[in-house]
């Protein structure tokens, strides 16, 4: 049994499953704090300082200064975390988007460098041309 489960933890397929879940891990704080830090502040400053987050249609109850005041008071629309969580998936996808596309370019050139010929194909190009002259 210890036997099969150390064939089944060290198959190649779950070490690059475990990989690829860490790294993914560490590449999603990465983009969270692309989000945060960076493209947030900058919306931010485009938008007067608004905090998305707060914003809400109170439907019923006595007019509300907070969204957590409207909520205890009745039915409340709390729309503007919706719009910070929209807006956060936007960048997200775009970030994405450019790192795939980054990496698809690198893929290219990788494949377009062609490898140098091996010394049997240079050998039978001379032979095979050669034998055309005769």
């Amino acid at each position: 049994m210890l036997k099969e489960f150390k064939e089944f933890a060290l198959k190649g397929n779950m070490v690059d499953l475990a990989i690829g879940v860490i790294i993914g891990g560490a590449f999603g704080k990465l983009v969270e704090s692309i989000v945060a830090d960076i493209f947030m502040p900058i919306i931010g400053l485009l938008t007067g300082g608004i905090d998305f987050s707060n914003l809400y249609i109170q439907l019923s109850g006595a007019p509300a200064p907070t969204l957590t005041a409207a909520r205890e008071a009745g039915a409340t629309i709390a729309y503007g975390n919706f719009v910070t969580l929209l807006i956060n998936f936007l960048i997200i996808a775009w970030v994405l988007f450019i790192v795939v596309k980054a990496m698809n370019r690198f893929k290219q050139k990788e494949a377009a460098v062609e490898p140098a010929p091996k010394k049997e194909e240079i050998l039978l190009t001379e032979i095979r041309d050669l034998l055309a002259k005769r």
